[in-house]
């Protein structure tokens, strides 16, 4: 055991809060501790940049979030547009080779074959279900021709008003689309003409020159 040096000063720290002699409060020291925290500027700082870094990371996300979900949506649309524009297709190809078969009922029925029995319930069957799909005949006697419906193997006439004279074969759509054109002659015919106007038999003063003639042959003679 070393012995202590008897001339070397002790130093005694009084850390009791009230003063023994006067009773009274001793003031905290000002100023940090030697081994105290640091600043905590510094590190709010940074805590605030890192929340905008993220805040703009997740704009940037939900941005392409959005564009995704519109990506997907445009997609569906076309994908559910290209899937019915299939299904027109594939029920107008199979409407068309049934058009054969509805010539020859038309055949039938004009010649009277269609009036009773199987074969009239097989063509009302058949029209029904065509009717129901969508499928319209057109091309009639005494329409006017359009050359996007009807198509000319005949012409006759030298007027300036086509009209369909003869019906060949008729012609069909399914919706908006044509299947087959009508095959019809042509007959050009003159526009029926206005009749002409009647002002000048309608005018007061003709009115009044009719009546004073009536009046000079009702007088007798002098």
């Amino acid at each position: 055991m070393s012995e202590q040096n008897p001339h070397e000063p002790v130093t005694v720290t009084d850390k009791r809060r009230i003063d023994p002699e006067t009773g009274a409060v001793r003031e905290a020291p000002s100023g940090p501790a030697p081994n105290g925290p640091a600043p905590e500027a510094p590190a709010a700082e940074a805590s605030s940049e890192a929340s905008a870094a993220q805040v703009d990371r997740v704009a940037e996300l939900t941005a392409d979030l959005q564009r995704v979900q519109a990506d997907f949506a445009n997609y569906r649309k076309r994908a559910l547009r290209d899937q019915q524009a299939a299904a027109e297709r594939a029920k107008a190809s199979v409407v068309t080779q049934l058009l054969g078969v509805v010539d020859d009922l038309e055949r039938a029925r004009s010649h009277g074959d269609l009036e009773s029995g199987p074969l009239k319930s097989f063509a009302d069957n058949l029209t029904a279900v065509l009717t129901g799909l969508g499928l319209v005949s057109f091309g009639a006697e005494g329409e006017e021709f359009d050359p996007l419906l009807h198509e000319a193997v005949q012409h006759e006439g030298d007027g300036s008003h086509p009209v369909i004279g003869t019906v060949m074969r008729q012609g069909y759509k399914l919706g908006d689309q044509v299947l087959r054109h009508a095959m019809v002659g042509v007959v050009d015919t003159v526009p029926d003409e206005e009749p002409a106007a009647t002002a000048d038999a309608d005018t007061p003063g003709n009115a009044a020159g009719s009546a004073e003639q009536d009046a000079e042959s009702e007088s007798p003679d002098s």
